[in-house]
């Protein structure tokens, strides 16, 4: 089976040279294997790694240009031109084994669209290990399914999945008004579509947590305001973890205002919250591998910072909806 791997990148020039050497030790055929480059508007050397690694690989490679340099677009440009039977796309900081293509494709076998588990990175100190935590638990970056292992099943959504051109046909291109919610909106449409998302746990790949909290609480940010963003467009492909910090944010304005007459509502909310906070960081700090007192000491005061800040993010994404659009597409079955 011939494969379209795609990497849409910006300001990547740094990651990519570990990824590349990734893709050069898969024990897939490489014969088997076009590589598709896409550039968003980098202001760093990007371009020039990829068309580096575009004369030495001994791959086919093709590098694009993405001027509109989100992430939506990107992907169409790479699925305008993919010839491959299936496309698998990742990020630039992710890392694959050896085994990552072969083990997709053997998964795919009978099926449409198959995926794996996606961890971090394993920290190499006690801050690697706090933001990681941030990315990981259940309480704060890690309810998909796709973060945690587990025994094979279908599932809503996956990360780094390898799907079928032929999937993509039938349900249409990315949806270029979504600037980070791009997967919940495809996923959703391909389910809508009759597809099936299957997770295999054989399938193992990693991408490296944000290393500072600005950088996190950015994400976060960013994540919150498209998720309010999209419940215009397409509210069915979210599910209820994505929507809690919001919740939780209104609740505990409500509340705040509310103690000038009444403080037991609040104290009693506070207090609830600060049980689960303490029972996450003990399970965050019982699983890093690294700085375990730090995780357990740090993250419950860095988890309601995460939630407020994805709380607020969906509020004024909801504020500021986007229009427009969405290239042109089909958006799938009623």
């Amino acid at each position: 089976m011939k494969i379209s791997f795609v990497v849409v990148a910006y300001n990547a020039a740094a990651s990519l040279p570990s990824l590349f050497k990734d893709l050069l030790h898969q024990d897939y055929p490489h014969n088997l294997v076009e590589v598709l480059l896409v550039d968003s508007g980098s202001g760093d050397n990007t371009k020039a790694v990829m068309e580096d690694f575009a004369r030495t690989s001994g791959f086919t490679v093709r590098i694009l240009d993405n001027p509109k340099r989100w992430l939506a677009p990107g992907c169409n440009v790479a699925l305008s031109v993919a010839t491959g039977e299936a496309v698998i796309r990742l990020d630039a900081h992710a890392h694959i084994p050896p085994d990552f293509l072969s083990s997709s494709v053997a998964a795919l076998a009978g099926r449409d669209i198959v995926g794996g588990a996606v961890l971090s990175t394993a920290p190499s100190n006690w801050r690697e290990a706090v933001f990681r935590a941030l990315d990981t638990s259940r309480f704060c970056g890690g309810a998909a399914s796709f973060r945690n292992t587990g025994r094979a099943r279908e599932v809503k959504s996956l990360a780094y999945e390898l799907c079928r051109t032929s999937v993509y046909v039938k349900v249409g291109p990315y949806d270029e008004r979504l600037q980070r919610t791009e997967d919940n909106d495809m996923h959703y449409r391909m389910r809508r579509a009759g597809f099936h998302l299957y997770f295999d746990p054989t399938i193992i790949s990693w991408h490296t947590a944000r290393k500072s909290l600005s950088g996190q609480l950015s994400q976060k940010w960013g994540n919150g305001v498209w998720i309010g963003r999209t419940l215009y467009i397409q509210p069915g492909c979210f599910e209820i973890h994505h929507l809690i910090p919001m919740l939780f944010t209104l609740v505990f304005v409500f509340l705040l205002f509310f103690a000038l007459y009444r403080p037991l509502p609040l104290v009693c909310l506070c207090l609830f919250y600060l049980l689960f906070d303490l029972i996450f960081a003990a399970e965050a700090a019982k699983e890093s591998p690294v700085g375990k007192i730090p995780v357990f000491l740090f993250t419950p005061f860095l988890f309601p910072l995460v939630h407020f800040t994805y709380g607020f993010g969906t509020i004024f994404g909801l504020m500021t909806p986007v229009g427009g659009s969405p290239h042109a597409m089909d958006s799938g079955p009623d």
